[in-house]
């Protein structure tokens, strides 16, 4: 479950389990080997406005980059709590804000038109086709993040080890047959990405539930499995299983910081050089992490992501 002693956050997103002194240490270790955010004088009075959308993941996101910058000298004002991603990017592209943390699939389907089916499953060859869609809205995508809020068909660990503990939606499709519930939100029924791709491309047809439950449901007996997400709190609890998906179903989720042009030219190569080194240690676990002390620990978004900035050495305060 969450809590500050419950991982080490290291600069190459490693964890472990850890002390309060180790935590210490790893900020120590960050201001020794130069990672500490350095506030520069020049940076003062320069502007920018950080967004975000509505749920916990794009709160702690959007204080991380706030906070990083703020720690680097800019004057920044917080967005948060926009909305879904239409209006988020309604916003961006507006100029109501400089900058929101968006996922990659996200932004190409919902953005670009472009179909599900067509996004490219390569993680770079993805990222490259919305650097050319924003360009056009005059917007440049930071580099993407270690981790990605995918799709994750989920289980107990009781439901996995019943069927031999399969690892890939494959081997579950081949043991589980259709005997077995699937919960899901109710557009998952006509989704290609959801069950109508469970369907063709694993040739699995659980009987589905329609829910918002997710993990209640497994822990109820409502559903043997649910569609969660990669960085949901409740997976680094322990208690839950995924599977992974081995034919490519899922587009890539990756999550960059896309920046208007005119705000990118105030920021300068010290401000992405900031957004980057931010982004770097965050792996799928420690995005879990993070989000489980807002969702289970109940933390405020704005002290998680502090938190995350001193244990991974990025500011010694």
């Amino acid at each position: 479950m969450g809590g500050l002693t419950s991982i080490k956050i290291g600069l190459c997103g490693s964890q472990s389990s850890s002390s309060s002194s180790s935590s210490s240490s790893s900020s120590s270790s960050g201001a020794a080997s130069g990672k500490v955010i350095q506030s520069d004088s020049a940076n003062a009075g320069k502007k920018v406005t950080i967004g975000s959308k509505n749920f916990d993941e794009q709160f702690v996101l959007g204080e991380i980059y706030s906070q990083a910058l703020q720690a680097a000298g800019f004057d920044v004002k917080k967005e948060l709590n926009l909305g879904a991603e239409q209006v988020a990017f309604k916003a961006l592209k507006g100029g109501n804000i400089d900058a929101y943390p968006e996922y990659t699939g996200t932004a190409l389907t919902s953005f670009y038109n472009v179909k599900t089916d067509d996004v490219p499953r390569d993680r770079q060859k993805s990222f490259d086709m919305l650097k050319q869609d924003l360009a056009k809205d005059k917007i440049t995508p930071m580099p993407q993040t270690p981790f990605e809020n995918t799709y994750k068909v989920t289980s107990t660990k009781e439901t996995a080890k019943k069927l031999g503990n399969p690892k890939t939606l494959s081997e579950l499709a081949a043991k589980a047959g259709s005997k077995y519930k699937l919960s899901a939100f109710p557009e998952c029924r006509q989704r290609t990405d959801c069950l109508l791709g469970l369907n063709k491309v694993y040739n699995w047809h659980p009987k589905f539930v329609s829910s918002q439950g997710q993990y209640a449901d497994l822990d109820s007996g409502q559903a043997d499995f649910t569609m969660g997400f990669s960085t949901d709190g409740p997976l680094s609890t322990g208690k839950y299983v995924t599977y992974s998906d081995d034919k490519g179903l899922y587009p890539p989720y990756y999550v960059t910081l896309m920046v208007r042009d005119d705000a990118l030219k105030r920021l300068g190569k010290s401000g992405e050089a900031v957004i980057a080194k931010v982004s770097q240690p965050l792996t799928n676990r420690v995005m879990q992490e993070l989000n489980s002390r807002v969702s289970i620990d109940k933390q405020k978004p704005e002290d998680v992501a502090a938190q995350y900035l001193k244990e991974a050495g990025f500011v010694q305060k």
